[in-house]
């Protein structure tokens, strides 16, 4: 079967990318592999949409890899706060700086060295030397694989360790030798824009006659989901602490792990951690704290209930309590100055509006 398709699919795929394919996103301007690879990674499990306004605050930000490079950390992901996956900015700041020292600033044009990149695998690597520099590789992200369970109708779950080395062996079987570039373009294109996961547009897609889900009208059986498991759940305590000038008590968060980096109301388990914590930093805490409004928040694996405290802090001002690198107390204009994950961006952004109206 596979071979009868291939002839034809890309063929097909990309004549409809001619007609309908998306050539004005941003990143589409030139064949820059920067910026296309600034874009590669923000579009990982984000939409076009969403990537846009964050992709041209940071192009303005951050023009070059070099320019990323000697940038803090701190600096980057304060311009992807907001844009989830932290992980990703932690790593395209390294990445950059390996390109700095190892590459001289160039980025480097060989498959093995792309995907030896930190944050970079074998399917970015591949789109963003396709899409740079038209060589022929294979991708597999999450638009090609739902293209291809359907074209094939692939049973179970495609993340699959069986499952993902079919859908390799058939990506790489229908790219075609010319024009790599503009059909690694085409198929993300027919699946963010044709091929999408509820109601498919299967009337106007290229290659339905090829597409066996299509012919049985079986389209909403693949990709077949991932097998659930039960939804861990957790709850924890975010303490809003602040000084007499109403400045809040913020932290560095560890590098890996969720909200990497980022600066964050100080997290405890439980009141019992959080007053050794203040214990610890000799705070003087003039209430027991008040317990405003809980609210859950969904990461990819899994919930967590924010449980936020306010509590008043004395003494800072005087210089009782020391800041470090990892602790300092922030007015509510630099809060909009650095990185915060976005939970805790929006609770801030509400106690703001609450001390603005206790103030006027």
């Amino acid at each position: 079967m596979i071979d009868s398709i291939s002839e034809h699919f890309s063929t097909r795929l990309l004549q409809w990318y001619g007609q309908h394919g998306r050539k004005t996103l941003p990143w589409k301007m030139d064949s820059d592999p920067y910026r296309i690879w600034v874009s590669e990674i923000m579009l990982q499990q984000t939409q076009v949409a969403t990537v846009i306004p964050y992709y041209a605050r940071f192009m303005q930000r951050f023009p070059t890899v070099q320019a990323v490079a000697s940038a803090p950390q701190d600096d980057v992901l304060g311009l992807w706060a907001g844009l989830g996956y932290y992980a990703r900015g932690r790593n395209l700041h390294k990445a950059a700086c390996v390109i700095v020292d190892q590459h001289g600033g160039v980025f480097p044009t060989c498959i093995e060295d792309v995907a030896a990149l930190p944050g970079i695998g074998p399917s970015t690597a591949g789109a963003i030397l396709s899409l740079a520099f038209d060589q022929r590789h294979a991708i597999l992200d999450g638009n090609v694989k739902r293209v291809l369970a359907r074209v094939f109708s692939i049973e179970g779950y495609t993340g699959s360790s069986q499952n993902m080395k079919l859908l390799w062996q058939r990506a790489e079987q229908l790219t075609p030798q010319q024009q790599a570039g503009d059909y690694t373009q085409a198929i993300m294109d027919l699946g963010a824009m044709v091929c999408v996961r509820s109601r498919p547009l299967c009337p106007v897609c290229p290659v339905q006659t090829m597409c066996r889900a299509n012919r049985e009208a079986t389209t909403n059986l693949y990709p077949m989901p991932k097998p659930k498991k039960r939804r861990p759940f957790r709850s924890r305590f975010f303490i809003l602490a602040q000084d007499e000038t109403q400045r809040i008590a913020l932290v560095k968060r560890p590098s890996h792990g969720i909200w990497g980096g980022l600066w964050c109301v100080p997290e405890f388990e439980d009141r019992k951690e959080l007053e050794h914590w203040c214990n610890t930093l000799g705070f003087v805490v003039s209430s027991t704290g008040r317990q405003l409004q809980p609210f859950v928040h969904k990461f990819s694996h899994y919930d967590l209930q924010i449980n936020p405290l306010l509590v008043s802090v004395e003494n800072v001002s005087m210089g009782r309590i020391a800041e470090t690198d990892e602790l300092h107390f922030y007015t509510y204009r630099q809060l909009r100055e650095i990185g915060l994950p976005a939970p805790i961006s929006k609770l801030l952004e509400s106690l703001e509006l609450v001390h603005e109206e206790q103030t006027q």
